[in-house]
């Protein structure tokens, strides 16, 4: 079946216990490819009944899954691992057309996808709980590790099957059922991708199509255990002031403003063609892209030379031909990019190269990738996310200025540094107020280590270690298997352990 033939079935289309199933509701909203303005589809809006139905079969499919040993359980996700390898083609170029990213972004999530998926069946088995030294002669102390129960995921847009499996494939190996809210931008493709999961119990994984109303169901309702939250700053904080209110547990990721910074020691060529790919990756769409540009006044003019001419290199495109940079996910993602690119020229500051709509484009949300130049750090663009392809830059005097000017945001997600100096490196891992900090190597994720912000930029982390423990609750468990009696320190209390009395201190 052609993918167009596909996103026409998946349309108006759920994920409830195993099967996908048309929705009830009235609710349309039209799928459009944002590299033609096409509709390919759309989506219905999850009734309230049916968010119901999913949370019920949810809670039953965990505790059935619950019960499956932890090396069946790996199996079986390593399954999914491939079935998504398998069906790479078909899922890359249905994320392509649905959101626009190239083709090649669009395969290496699904590559990304497997590899979590795989490496969360392994780690999930490998540390299950821990003995403890016990405090009493002859006891048995340890902590088990439990599912929390029914995990509701709310995507975004611009990486939803890496996203989707850095957070389910995590919470499965643990134990936990999902309810995944994709973002309306992607929903046909995660309908198609969730079929990699098959090969679990029905109802272990469901997909529920819709807005803002069926994430607000999902996060308050009471037969779900912990919420998953990627996306804007503002629905962030409704979801984690929620969850705190219900005492559920939340992971947040929401939104970054990432500084890079360039010193004289850096090799300016691979600096810039870093900084253009950190800036201009998915459209510039990216949490945490490269946003804000501080550059020492020694290589000041030679880096924005460099980036230039590196920005004037990048092929733009429909994402189904040979180019790195397709459009921006949606119409009112031009938009608000437009406005924010339009606020900055309000303000006098210059634009190097890009700024507007590339050449010979009628149709499609596209635009250039740009850089603008000179730009004072107090700058709007300069502290708040622009989630787009472009890279202001300003000149800053020495390192001391630039690790100052990078800590003074309210977002602390990530941060590059490019530096030979060993000095520096250092002090960038120590000082810079972020979750991740990228010396030579901008926006590199590891399955392995933890990825998550500080500031505003949300709470918790995914991936790792830490990401398992994200997904698990900690139990303490203390056993004497002789039942002695603990006289030590049970009643009655001995006349030597009371207060002394008149007359015998």
């Amino acid at each position: 079946m052609s993918v167009a033939n596909l996103l026409r079935q998946l349309s108006g289309r759920h994920q409830i216990d195993g099967e996908q199933v048309r929705g009830a509701g009235a609710a349309r909203t039209p799928v459009i490819d944002p590299a033609t303005e096409e509709v390919i589809g759309e989506i219905l809006e999850a009734t309230p009944a049916e968010v119901d139905a999913a949370v019920k079969v949810a809670n039953a499919a965990q505790q059935r899954w619950n019960k499956v040993n932890y090396h069946r359980r790996a199996e079986l996700l390593h399954e999914a691992a491939q079935a998504m390898r398998q069906a790479r083609p078909v899922i890359a170029e249905m994320l392509t057309r649905e959101m626009g990213k190239p083709y090649k972004e669009s395969a290496d999530e699904v590559t990304w996808s497997a590899t979590a998926t795989d490496y969360y069946a392994e780690i999930a088995r490998h540390e299950a709980g821990k003995l403890l030294g016990p405090v009493v002669d002859g006891q048995f102390h340890f902590t088990t590790k439990e599912p929390l129960g029914v995990v509701v995921i709310i995507l975004p847009f611009n990486y939803p099957l890496c996203l989707l499996c850095w957070e389910a494939a995590a919470a499965i190996a643990c134990g936990n059922a999902v309810i995944i809210k994709p973002s309306d931008l992607t929903t046909l493709t995660t309908l198609k991708f969730v079929e990699a999961f098959a090969m679990l119990l029905p109802g272990l994984v469901q997909v529920l199509a819709g807005g803002a109303s069926v994430g607000k169901q999902l996060v308050t309702h009471p037969d779900t255990h912990m919420v998953a939250f990627t996306g804007g700053i503002e629905t962030g904080r409704w979801v984690a002031q929620t969850c705190a209110g219900l005492y559920k547990r939340s992971l947040i990721e929401t939104s970054g403003n990432d500084p890079f910074i360039v010193m004289p020691s850096a090799p300016l060529d691979v600096a810039a063609r870093g900084a253009a790919f950190g800036a201009y990756l998915n459209c510039g769409q990216v949490c945490a892209a490269a946003e804000r540009f501080y550059v020492h006044a020694a290589v000041y003019d030679e880096f924005v030379a460099r980036l230039i001419e590196e920005t004037r290199k990048v092929r733009v495109g429909n994402g189904l031909d040979p180019v790195d940079m397709g459009p921006l996910a949606s119409q009112r993602e031009l938009r608000r990019f437009t406005a924010i690119l339009q606020r900055a020229k309000d303000e006098g500051i210059r634009t190097a190269i890009g700024g507007g709509r590339p050449a010979g484009f009628e149709r499609g949300w596209f635009v250039e990738p740009t850089v603008l130049i000179d730009v004072p750090s107090g700058a709007a663009i300069m502290n708040d996310e622009s989630f787009g392809p472009v890279a202001p830059v300003s000149k800053v005097a020495s390192f001391d200025e630039a690790i100052t000017l990078a800590n003074r945001s309210r977002y602390g997600l990530g941060a590059t540094l490019y530096t030979r100096d060993l000095d520096e490196a250092m002090r960038a891992v120590n000082e810079l107020e972020a979750g991740m900090v990228w010396v030579n190597a901008p926006l590199l994720d590891n399955d392995a280590g933890p990825f998550g912000g500080r500031k505003q930029s949300g709470m918790g982390r995914q991936l790792g270690s830490e990401g398992l423990d994200t997904f698990r609750h900690t139990k303490l468990a203390m056993i004497d298997p002789a039942a002695h009696a603990h006289d030590f320190w049970w009643f009655p209390y001995s006349d030597a352990e009371a207060f002394p009395r008149s007359g015998e201190r």
